[in-house]
């Protein structure tokens, strides 16, 4: 299927076109004040690209790779819970999308189908996310199946010890299917270090510890022996009043010295996002609401022609740059500049109204 969608802007009000108001706001708002959302894409809007001329760009690679895997370009897709009620195949349209294009991605918990069935439904490498729902007996029990199923890594997510006032969902009244059970949420609650040593123990597969937004933990995180430090605040769904995920990047790399790969997300909407994630020392990023808009606006196809698109932003961002490899592109390239424009979930394209899109 193909869609003649020309910018990421046209995805999402394709998106919006298609989605109820409780859904559109389950994916696109944040918590409380949505301050932590807001400074997501501030981080990202108050850098400014320093780009070289007289070079050679007539030949650019986008690709990468992530844990020995080969990435197109340096996106993959964040996990995301309840996606079947953003297009009917839920967490299987992302990976069918992630296979064709040729990416990874990150399947949540708490998303449908089962795990065994997105695992199945495609031959490339994915990565499992767990939200913890009991004591170490059903991690193993889940972990068991995780390997079963065949996925080549294990990525615990940390910053949900409590779910976050959403205040756009609560005015609808409105909670996605993984919260309407509370029963088991407690455990999440009683995460610590230890545990999540012991989980990694049972995992012995690549581990990533999702959450991460300081350097104090990532510290704590390499000693602990995690391979992937993946800096995030949910998207700003989670603790309100915190910083922008690029805001906390340069001192989780400094932290983790070289002794872990670093991930980002939280408001990447742009090839150029990409690039300034990369020169503050991300080694790819992930996308979740661009993600899901994508899902909205066309299923597999849709989310296919977002990653399109951000490589053919990032083939001409890096060209206008001055560099062809991703690995050259370091901290020279970005410096501070202020913004111009008001920060919101959608303030990286022209003409958005962020959470007043009707």
């Amino acid at each position: 299927m193909s869609l003649d969608f020309v910018t990421n802007q046209e995805v999402i009000i394709a998106a919006r076109r298609n989605l109820t108001q409780d859904i559109w706001d389950y994916l696109s708002g944040g918590s409380e004040s949505e301050t932590t959302m807001r400074r997501n894409r501030l981080g990202f809007d108050s850098l400014a690209l320093r780009p070289r001329v007289c070079v050679d760009v007539s030949k650019i690679d986008t690709s990468t790779t992530f844990l020995g895997q080969k990435l197109r370009i340096p996106v993959m897709m964040a996990p995301i819970g309840s996606l079947q009620t953003i297009t009917p195949e839920g967490g299987v349209a992302v990976a069918k999308a992630a296979a064709e294009f040729g990416t990874m991605n990150f399947v949540s918990s708490v998303t449908q189908p089962s795990l065994e069935e997105i695992a199945a439904s495609t031959n490339h490498p994915k990565i499992f996310q767990l939200y913890i729902r009991g004591g170490l007996d059903w991690c193993e029990e889940i972990l068991e199946r995780v390997k079963k199923a065949g996925y080549m890594a294990l990525c615990l997510t940390v910053d949900t010890a409590h779910y976050s006032r959403r205040e756009r969902q609560m005015m609808n009244r409105w909670l996605p299917p993984s919260k309407r059970v509370e029963s088991q949420r407690i455990y999440q609650a009683m995460v610590t270090w230890e545990m999540m040593a012991a989980i990694k123990k049972i995992a012995n597969m690549p581990f990533i510890l999702k959450g991460v937004a300081t350097a104090e933990d990532a510290k704590i995180a390499v000693d602990h022996g995690v391979d992937v430090v993946y800096v995030s605040n949910h998207g700003g769904r989670q603790l309100d009043q915190g910083r922008g995920t690029m805001d906390i990047l340069p001192e989780v790399v400094a932290a983790v010295n070289g002794k872990a790969d670093v991930l980002l997300d939280g408001s990447v909407l742009r090839g150029t996002d990409v690039i300034k994630a990369i020169a503050l020392g991300a080694k790819a990023v992930t996308i979740g609401k661009l993600q899901g808009w994508g899902l909205a606006a066309g299923g597999s196809a849709g989310l296919v022609r977002v990653l399109e698109l951000l490589e053919e932003e990032l083939i001409i961002d890096m060209g206008l740059l001055g560099v062809t490899r991703i690995d050259q592109i370091d901290a020279k390239y970005v410096c501070q500049a202020p913004p111009v424009t008001f920060p919101h979930e959608m303030s990286a394209f022209i003409h958005m109204p962020g959470g007043q899109l009707r």
